[in-house]
């Protein structure tokens, strides 16, 4: 049996619903008996059925049609079922009251709640387990969710908006719209992909931003969280407006993010002027780095993004891409 190839279409069956299951993992799952596929579910939206869930009670409605007995039945899932009770259910339960013998599993589940668990369970109960079928693979689409479990911390990334001389914006203050309007739809995308866009005080004041992802497809917003030591906003702005937002007055970088381990919060955006993205790149807290470059300059009253030649390279950065949009440049730096 060709277990990579029905692991990679139950890894692109999860894909479609990446920006929804968040902050949960994307998880596909296929139900075959030989070399026919019964069923295929996916984790279509967080807090809802998991993959193995939404798989077997699709594979019961063929159930006396296209098979008798789900012993006679292989499930594939890109991701270790889990063996806890969470928003839902644990799935080591289903798959052995379900009757299936066979489990072939992508990654392990590095939460440790679940990790090495699900697959114990099952063997106990009968199941013959494979794994680590296009496990770099379960890993990559699940980035945000297995880095948090390693290293206890939501991935970061900080986007920036620069002047072709490294400018962020005018010293008066006044809002300045550097980057084409491609570039501003690319970080629509951008924010959809997160859980959590982090901004602050000066920013919601000076930009009046609504900051939230305005793309033309589900997902689940991410949550703002605004760090600030005045409280004194006002509240019927759009930032606020409608919107799951949290302040935060603490003022140590190196607190915030600790705190954030304890929470479903896998993945945050910075989005804010020079002082406080600066304060996350010198704590050490930004994974990925993005500037959106335009072809335009500032000049002499604009303010600087960083201090010296070439500040990202020597806080430890690599160009990992570079590629045009209209008439920017779209820079990712990686740790």
């Amino acid at each position: 049996m060709n277990y990579e190839k029905l692991m990679l279409r139950a890894i692109s069956h999860a894909n479609q619903y990446k920006y929804t299951a968040k902050p949960n993992p994307v998880v596909g799952c296929i139900i075959v008996k030989g070399k026919e596929i019964i069923s295929e579910g996916a984790h279509e939206k967080f807090g809802c059925n998991h993959a193995e869930i939404n798989a077997i009670n699709s594979a019961k409605l063929n159930l006396g049609k296209s098979f008798n007995s789900f012993e006679e039945l292989t499930l594939i899932c890109t991701l270790e079922p889990c063996n806890h009770t969470g928003k839902t259910g644990p799935c080591t339960e289903a798959i052995i009251s379900s009757g299936i013998r066979n489990v072939v599993i992508g990654a392990l589940d590095p939460n440790p709640l679940v990790s090495g668990k699900g697959i114990k369970k099952l063997k106990k109960n009968g199941i013959n387990v494979i794994s680590g079928i296009c496990a770099e693979l379960v890993e990559e689409q699940n980035k945000f969710f297995f880095f948090k479990n390693t290293y206890k911390r939501p991935f970061i990334t900080a986007k920036i908006a620069s002047s072709l001389d490294g400018k962020s914006h005018l010293l008066d203050d006044q809002k300045t719209w550097i980057t084409c309007k491609e570039s501003r739809e690319d970080v629509q995308k951008l924010r959809a992909s997160v859980d959590v866009i982090l901004t602050g005080g000066n920013t919601v004041v000076n930009d009046n931003p609504l900051m939230n992802a305005r793309v033309n497809f589900p997902i689940n917003q991410p949550k703002k969280i605004l760090l600030s030591s005045k409280t004194n906003f006002n509240f019927d702005a759009p930032f606020f407006k409608n919107a799951n937002y949290e302040i935060i007055t603490e003022r140590s970088i190196k607190n915030v993010v600790n705190s954030f381990g304890s929470t479903d919060i896998t993945s945050i955006l910075v989005e804010a002027g020079p002082k406080l993205i600066n304060s996350f790149l010198n704590e050490d807290y930004v994974d990925k780095l993005i500037i959106y470059e335009s072809t335009s300059k500032l000049g002499p009253n604009g303010v600087d993004w960083f201090k010296g030649d070439n500040a990202v390279e020597k806080l430890g950065f690599k160009l990992e891409s570079s590629y045009k949009i209209k008439s920017d440049t779209k820079k990712i730096y990686i740790k």
